[in-house]
């Protein structure tokens, strides 16, 4: 997999276990790419290509982030590095400080998950719609999570269960539609 991050690891462990069983991810070992495209896809690709480069082996690697449609997109695929500390929170306070007044507050996650294998490549993107809340609620998930109300819902993507996460999310949606894909490389 094309990421040392943890808690995206842990959670396509969860989603690809469900669509391939006996799957395991593997947290990527060398340096990261610099990821310098321009979409969600381009920089899904570049960390695939790198990680398969190092290990000879089909890799995956996914990025996503925060689409506000008052804030013309952004943070987007700087999404990760918002703010100038790169901190979750951090982030998050930013997003909330330009979002103080703004009533419209339509917001996506999106995710491109990538695989690259000796066939070729593979791209999906998929989105998650929802609005901002105005502070943050719930202590579950990372990133954006506690002031991303999914929409459909009253609570926080922080709120929600691991399992009703998945089933919903951006990632998610994105990496069971490239399940196919994986599966098909046996």
């Amino acid at each position: 997999m094309g990421t040392k991050n943890a808690h995206k690891v842990a959670e396509l462990q969860r989603i690809l276990a469900q669509e391939i069983p006996g799957v395991i991810v593997h947290p990527s070992t060398e340096e990261s790419p610099v990821e310098d495209g321009d979409t969600f896809s381009a920089n899904a690709l570049i960390k695939a290509r790198s990680a398969y480069l190092a290990s000879g082996r089909p890799a995956i690697a996914d990025d996503s982030g925060l689409e506000v449609d008052a804030l013309e997109g952004r943070p987007g695929i700087f999404s990760a590095r918002y703010a100038e500390s790169g901190l979750d929170a951090d982030n998050t306070a930013k997003v909330l400080r330009e979002m103080e007044g703004v009533e419209q507050r339509s917001a996506a996650f999106v995710c491109a998950a990538a695989l690259v294998h000796d066939g070729g490549e593979v791209v999906v993107e998929r989105r998650w719609s929802g609005t901002l809340a105005d502070q943050p609620a719930g202590d579950g998930g990372f990133g954006y999570d506690p002031i991303f109300v999914p929409e459909g819902h009253s609570v926080s993507a922080a709120e929600l269960s691991a399992e009703e996460k998945d089933s919903l999310s951006h990632r998610g949606l994105a990496f069971r539609a490239l399940a196919p894909s994986i599966r098909a490389l046996d």
